[in-house]
């Protein structure tokens, strides 16, 4: 039996003392979001008696209260204990440390995509100047190094020395780069300095984006490019029988775990406002078919216990949730924006 078959259910109804049919049915309604109907309450109860897991208590009219057996509580224990041991198979339950984390996104095939199609977008040149915003541990600077060639400057900038040490450390070989520990919202950096700029997942994290697009254009010469590439996490759609746990849990994602969760739609508009022309944006949704892939990224042991803790799902909700993704078949996609925002060549006329 698994969470979502109605014995399941009922035999979780009465795991803390007997209930009649009515009472099992509103505290079913409490574990999962919706109650069962009469035929499928009957009939579960029927078929829990009749392999003893249940036995009725003596009670006044038609209103029996049920009760777990002995068996049916071992059978309970005995489930959920299964439960529990293919979710730590399957589910990365403690939080991946920072680094960690965003070396093991890069190396996707997911991210290498989007990578792919913003350093295109950049369009660096050699004896350029290209500026990483919140470069992390460095992942990408080397890149933008080869790109450059020894004729042009990387700077990396993050705001984490952490992750500033780390992108040094990796660089350290390269003298074209050049790692700052500063905020992407202050730039120190003069006016019309810069060729061309990305932030690659930065812009989800800041306290203020905008800011962050009104130093990019400071900083940038006309005819400077800025390649943003963000994800839009409303946009997560994973697979799941009861649609709206689900969405239950992409809106936990959007609203409360990720800080400016649909910054890939607001782009556009926000580099606009900016003073940047915006020629071109791309989506690049990213398809999951393998639960364990996804949730190294997505996290959804951690990230569905803390939409239950936020009373975005029910637990029991939450576990039906875990319980699918671990039994499969498999799927999740989420849409990332590559944005391109450029500075008027100097003279331009602007567009009518």
């Amino acid at each position: 039996m698994r969470t979502n078959d109605a014995q399941m259910l009922v035999l979780c109804a009465l795991a803390d003392g007997p209930l009649h049919g009515y009472a099992i049915n509103a505290a079913i309604e409490k574990l999962s979001g919706e109650r069962l109907g009469p035929g499928s309450l009957y009939g579960a109860l029927a078929r829990l008696e009749s392999k003893a897991l249940i036995e009725p208590l003596e009670g006044e009219g038609r209103q029996r209260p049920m009760r777990l057996t002995a068996e049916g509580h071992e059978v309970l224990e005995r489930e959920v204990r299964s439960m529990a041991e293919v979710a730590g198979r399957m589910f990365e339950a403690a939080v991946p440390d920072r680094i960690g984390y965003l070396d093991r996104l890069a190396g996707t095939d997911q991210a290498r995509s989007y990578k792919q199609v913003m350093l295109d977008a950049l369009a660096v040149r050699p004896g350029h100047t290209a500026l990483d915003l919140g470069c992390g541990p460095g992942t990408d600077l080397a890149v933008l190094a080869e790109a450059v060639t020894p004729s042009g400057t990387v700077i990396g900038i993050d705001a984490d020395p952490e992750m500033a040490a780390r992108a040094r450390e990796r660089t350290a070989d390269l003298p074209v780069v050049d790692v700052r520990i500063a905020d992407a919202q202050a730039l120190p950096l003069a006016d019309a300095s810069v060729d061309r700029a990305r932030t690659d997942r930065t812009l989800q994290h800041v306290a203020d984006p905008a800011q962050v697009l009104a130093e990019a254009r400071r900083v940038l010469r006309p005819g400077g490019r800025l390649v943003m590439g963000e994800p839009d996490w409303d946009s997560l759609a994973i697979d799941h029988p009861d649609p709206e746990i689900s969405r239950a849990y992409t809106r936990h994602i959007t609203e409360r775990i990720v800080r400016n969760g649909v910054i890939g739609r607001q782009l556009p508009r926000l580099a606009t406002e900016a003073g940047f022309a915006v020629p071109a944006v791309v989506p690049v949704t990213s398809v999951f078919r393998d639960t364990r892939s996804a949730d190294r990224i997505l996290g959804f042991q951690r990230n569905a216990e803390r939409a239950a803790a936020a009373g975005y799902l029910s637990e029991e909700a939450a576990r039906r949730f875990l319980d699918h993704l671990a039994e499969g078949p498999f799927f999740a996609a989420v849409t990332l924006y590559v944005v391109v925002a450029e500075v008027a060549e100097a003279g331009a006329q602007p567009s009518s």
